[in-house]
């Protein structure tokens, strides 16, 4: 069996602000103990990347003040990461901190490698270990519901074609079409729990 191997991406913007809020008498720039948390937030992110059968092969960090719109983090920290791909050739990265559809997006694009975020990766690890019927429909259900509104406009080659007889109707995209899908799948996911139940 292939090894799969990933790079962990933490970010320490948001542990910064919660250790801010704690030590409120901390002098400004100072944030006392965030190292160690940095540490711990590493090591909890690898230990679930190995649950979910990945090797770490890389790890990198951040402090940022304010978080990039467009990937979370700095452009000069994206050229970083692509330069770590270069040496070490991962199959995944993953961001320790949730990233929208865009960031996501825009990230897998600049590093041509598939990006995921803490939530997904748990997600996967659910998905890996259930075993009961309604264990995996939950699993289903949930991860469903968390691509949802991750839905973009991958297809945008097919927008506003024209269906016929019982397709797609006249004008709606490719996006429209994958959310109702989704959509019809999570109620009959929810009518067949309630049956289980």
């Amino acid at each position: 069996m292939k090894t799969r191997k990933m790079i962990a991406i933490g970010l320490v913007a948001m542990a910064a602000l919660a250790l801010q809020a704690v030590a409120g008498d901390a002098q400004p720039g100072r944030r006392p103990g965030l190292k160690k948390q940095v540490a711990e937030l590493r090591a909890e992110l690898a230990q679930l990347a190995e649950s979910a059968g990945l090797t770490v092969i890389g790890e990198l960090s951040q402090e940022i003040r304010r978080v990039s719109p467009a990937t979370r983090i700095g452009s000069g920290k994206v050229e970083e990461l692509q330069k770590l791909l270069a040496e070490d050739k991962p199959d995944v990265i993953i961001f320790d901190d949730p990233l929208t559809p865009a960031q996501r997006r825009n990230l897998e694009n600049a590093c041509r490698i598939k990006v995921i975020d803490r939530s997904q990766l748990i997600l996967d690890i659910f998905a890996q270990r259930a075993s009961t019927r309604a264990g995996k429909l939950q699993v289903e259900l949930a991860q469903l519901e968390y691509l949802l509104p991750r839905l973009t406009r991958q297809w945008t080659h097919l927008s506003r074609i024209r269906g016929g007889v019982g397709t797609r109707g006249p004008g709606e995209t490719q996006l429209e079409v994958d959310r109702r899908q989704v959509r019809d799948r999570l109620t009959k996911l929810r009518e067949r729990l309630q049956e289980i139940d």
